[in-house]
Formats: C-alpha cells, sequence, structure tokens
C-alpha cells in the first residue's frame, strides 16, 4: 500500500515568500524513500499559485477544508469544483479545528466528504478524540460516531477513494503524546469497522496518524500495521523535519 504523508498545519500560516521557501526545501531535498506520496494543503488563497509550483513536481495539493454546497449563495465558502478547478486532488474533512471552533457535527462532516467526492476530490475524513473523552473511556464511542455518520450518508463504497485520519485532540499541541500502541489500536478500530462492511475495502484503505507526528517517533509509528502514513502538525512547517518524517514512511512501506 502506498503511503500518504500530509503537511497538514499550514493552516492559517505563511506568506507568499513563506510558502515559497517551505516548498522549495520540499522538493529540494531528497525525495522520500520508497513509493510515499507526499501531500500539501495550504490556506485557500495560495492554492493556485502553489498548484503552478508542483505542476512538475511529484506532490499532491490539497485543500483545508470544503463547503458542503456545490453552488449557490454561501459567502465566503468554497466549493469542491472550484478547488478541483485550481488543481486539488484531496481535500480535508472534519478536522478537529472545524468540528470545536467552528461546530461542525457528523453530519455536515458528511455531507462535506460527499461532496468532495461528487466532484473527483479524495476526501481526507478526520477523527479523534478531546482529552476528557479519552479519559472517561469514550475513545471508542466518539471515533466510531463520527466514522459512522459518513458510512450513513455515503456507504462503504464511499471509502474506495477516501483516506481516513485518527487525531486525537488530546495529543495535539498539549505536550501529550499518543504511543504507537495508542494509535495502533485506535486505528485498528477504525479498520475493523469498515471490515465488517466490506472487508478488501478495509484492507486498501489508507488510514492515516495526525497527532504530534515527529522525525524522532515516525519511524515508530509507521511500524504498526494499520498506520499508513501521516497527517502531519508543526512538524510540516519544517522542510527538512517533514522530508525525514517522509523518509521513515518510505521505509516502513507494505
Amino acid at each position: 500500500m502506498r503511503r500518504l504523508l500530509v503537511a497538514g498545519n499550514w493552516k492559517m500560516h505563511g506568506s507568499r515568500a513563506e510558502n515559497a521557501a517551505l516548498l522549495d526545501a520540499f522538493l529540494r531535498a531528497e525525495p522520500p524513500a520508497g513509493d510515499a506520496e507526499v501531500l500539501v494543503c495550504p490556506p485557500f488563497v495560495y492554492l493556485h499559485e502553489l498548484a503552478r509550483q508542483l505542476r512538475e513536481n511529484d506532490v499532491a495539493l490539497g485543500a483545508q477544508d470544503v463547503c458542503a454546497e456545490p453552488v449557490g449563495a454561501h459567502t465566503g465558502e468554497v466549493s469542491a469544483a472550484m478547488l478541483r478547478d485550481v488543481g486539488c486532488t484531496y481535500v480535508i474533512v472534519g478536522h478537529s479545528e472545524r468540528r470545536a471552533l467552528y461546530g461542525e457535527d457528523d453530519q455536515l462532516v458528511a455531507r462535506k466528504f460527499v461532496a468532495a467526492q461528487r466532484e473527483r476530490l479524495v476526501p481526507i475524513l478526520c477523527v479523534g478524540e478531546t482529552l476528557d473523552e479519552r479519559e472517561s473511556g469514550r475513545t471508542a464511542e466518539v471515533v466510531l460516531r463520527q466514522l459512522d455518520a459518513v458510512l450513513e450518508l455515503a456507504g462503504v463504497e464511499g471509502f474506495r477513494d477516501a483516506v481516513l485520519a485518527y487525531e486525537p485532540v488530546w495529543a495535539i499541541g498539549t505536550g501529550k503524546n499518543a504511543t504507537s500502541a495508542q494509535a495502533q489500536e485506535v486505528h485498528a478500530l477504525l479498520r475493523a469497522r469498515i471490515a465488517a462492511k466490506d472487508a478488501n475495502m478495509a484492507a486498501c484503505l489508507r488510514i492515516l496518524y495526525g497527532g504530534s507526528v515527529k522525525a524522532a517517533n515516525a519511524a515508530e509509528l509507521f511500524a504498526m500495521p494499520d498506520v499508513d502514513g501521516g497527517l502531519v502538525g508543526g512538524a510540516s512547517l519544517n522542510g527538512e523535519e517533514f522530508r525525514r518524517i517522509c523518509g521513515a514512511a518510505g521505509k516502513q512501506e507494505t
């Protein structure tokens, strides 16, 4: 299975100059070992410019969010068709910050997932629990509820061209780190949910881990049987660090 590494922490960071320098660091470095796929997800306003820079390179372009509606009077929103038009092939849906800060519920996330696929974008569905939810023993309940909302709307067939990402909210910017065993436990749970509906689909589904992935722990995380890459946070803002993570993913490729 070809692993996927997502530079997902560009968020509302950077400028044209900073983005150019970061991309240059990605592109000048040696390519990752093996056949790991690399994806960058900058803010909307930089998508078109980065698409032109990436045209001759083996780095994919994705967006950080998408509107659930295909067209209409939705001021400030960006549709899946628009993202496809500027060169995106992926889009993140259900990121923990969208859920927590902007009130996106499971049903809205599911609609965004479907909207992305309607325009031939590959959705990266994020699921994850907060610290309170983990400490109260609700991890499985929360992540499966988030996954089930999409399964109900899109069906298991919707995961034929999709990526799943587990991002424990409690391990993002808190100083707490999920162990590789904790990541594997949740990844296996998610894959089993898909396998209960379609075993072949589950076997082919890429499930990424996103929660303080860095060069120091990447190899251990990617050695887990159900961890197929990373949704990389702060480390994606450092070109050399991100390349080292990519190298770890390539070496672990299965």
